[in-house]
């Protein structure tokens, strides 16, 4: 497989260092990628320019998201290299593993069938806070068939034009929904065994994990009305837990003991029980299963919190959204 049938997209805001790593982490790639700037005033325009990137500035009337980033790039990429099969998607605050792009083009040029594979991506620093840990283990599902990939991933271009690349207007999700609709065309998805990219989170703080958990509550609500009754339905499951775990049991107990006994409170006794569920079923060290045993049950409230906004921003007909993707 040439290599010459490859291109790259990239997208960032604001990602700095994080930006200029993931340039360099292209080699001669380099000059067959196209960047996509969502506003950055840091210089990552200039940055890309001077590394040979194609650059697409988007319009900053319309609403930042990371899908019609990719979209963005997607089409002037095909423009300029209209022969190009295959389309490595990377986010600017991730660098591409050496042998990745070789490895994954490879397997797409053997299986007509797949749509899309993707690698292990790792933290580069899943020790420097508990919140990067969290995502270092988000980031290891299983190899093999997979229902999606994440953000970077290699894209057949015959495939991804083939139901319209992503939705532009999604403000997270974008990923899932794209893979629901390849699959229900009758396309694969793949996770391979081999290493793809190194992605640097840089979450230090609980506020900055609460928002993106939050954000995920607001993807499952939207992906899931927006699919309701169709073949491609997905993450209705996801969004009932959240608002059940993340909102129910809340009122539930609260109006039960204002309004009839204050014994509803037991009620809440249904947290530390699904923890330590959790943890006994975890695998892995006892620290890291009770790390995820917590977070994924604290979870459930600003999961619960983006699912409610965006279903109050649907009965007052406007979207009430978390704008920016990053």
């Amino acid at each position: 497989m040439s290599i010459d049938a490859v291109g790259i997209v990239a997208i960032g805001r604001n990602e700095g260092e994080r930006l200029v790593a993931c340039m360099e982490s292209l080699g001669p790639l380099a000059a067959a990628a196209v960047y996509v700037d969502s506003g950055s005033s840091d210089g990552s325009v200039d940055a890309a320019r001077a590394r040979g990137l194609t650059v697409v500035e988007l319009d900053l009337g319309t609403p930042f998201t990371a899908a019609r980033a990719r979209n963005a790039g997607f089409e002037t990429l095909r423009a300029a290299r209209p022969h190009i099969r295959f389309v490595q998607f990377v986010d600017g605050d991730c660098r591409i593993v050496p042998g990745w792009i070789e490895a994954a083009a490879a397997f797409l040029a053997r299986h007509e069938d797949v749509a899309a594979v993707a690698g292990r991506r790792r933290e580069v620093l899943p020790d420097a806070s508990p919140y990067n840990a969290l995502c270092d283990e988000e980031w290891n599902t299983p190899v093999g068939d997979a229902l999606a990939v994440g953000g970077d991933c290699m894209m057949r271009a015959e495939a991804f034009r083939s139901v319209g690349g992503y939705a532009p207007d999604l403000i997270a999700g974008e990923e899932p929904e794209l893979c629901a609709r390849l699959r229900a065309k009758g396309w694969r998805i793949r996770r391979l065994d081999a290493e793809m990219t190194l992605h640097d989170a840089a979450m230090t703080r609980f506020a900055q994990w609460w928002r993106r958990t939050k954000r995920g509550g607001h993807a499952y609500a939207e992906v899931a009305a927006r699919h309701a009754g169709s073949p491609v339905a997905i993450w209705r499951r996801e969004e009932r837990r959240a608002l059940v775990w993340g909102a129910g049991l809340p009122v539930v107990a609260l109006a039960g003991s204002v309004l009839a006994h204050p014994a509803f409170a037991i009620v809440l006794a249904a947290y530390p029980l699904q923890v330590a569920r959790l943890w006994r079923r975890g695998s892995g060290s006892a620290r890291a299963r009770l790390r995820r045993a917590v977070f994924f049950t604290l979870a459930k409230f600003p999961e619960a919190q983006g699912a409610l906004r965006y279903r109050a921003g649907r009965l007052v007909r406007r979207r009430v959204g978390l704008i920016e993707y990053k």
